[in-house]
């Protein structure tokens, strides 16, 4: 069984994957573990909407209406997730509750490598204008962290290089 280290370290963004949508029951498993998320004042912001076809059409031609062709891409694959964080009005806790639910949706495509299964995490526009909330369904108390793509992997993908851990840490006195 891999380790937790393993695991986050061959965790990879997909973008070809099968064509058969995650099972309701695993995505329910990997709601539960994002849920544990750090979160000050436990607000549990996060909030997940799995796209069925209608939304995801709907999604789509909001998309291709901002930007044309890019509703294509939403058809990457068979799940598709939309990533909000409910917010408060307070500054200081939205902002908290926004990366909160930045961790929240991470553990989702980590615990969905540790299933076999391939994830890419998206921002995208679309889900800020009122045809892709409305698509959505997003209140005007949620702001949207992105698209979660999630699906049986086609192929492998590549170790991207990383940054020595010097040149990203600094140990102050």
């Amino acid at each position: 069984m891999p380790t937790l280290d393993d695991l986050i370290r061959s965790r990879r963004t997909h973008k070809a994957y099968g064509s058969e949508p995650v099972d309701p029951a695993i995505l329910r498993e990997l709601f539960e573990l994002a849920r544990w998320a750090p979160n000050h004042h436990v607000t549990n912001p996060w909030r997940f909407r799995v796209l069925g076809p209608e939304s995801r059409q709907r999604l789509k031609a909001a998309a291709d209406a901002a930007k044309p062709g890019s509703g294509a891409k939403l058809d990457r694959a068979p799940t598709l997730i939309v990533v909000s964080a409910k917010q408060t009005g307070d500054a200081e806790q939205d902002r908290e509750d926004v990366l909160a639910t930045a961790v929240a949706a991470y553990i989702v495509l980590l615990g969905g490598h540790a299933r076999g299964l391939a994830g890419y995490w998206r921002s995208v526009p679309v889900l800020d204008s009122p045809e892709g909330r409305g698509a959505a369904q997003l209140p005007d108390d949620e702001t949207p962290i992105g698209l979660l793509h999630l699906g049986e992997p086609r192929q492998e993908q590549r170790v991207p290089e990383r940054a020595p851990v010097d040149e990203i840490a600094a140990f102050l006195a």
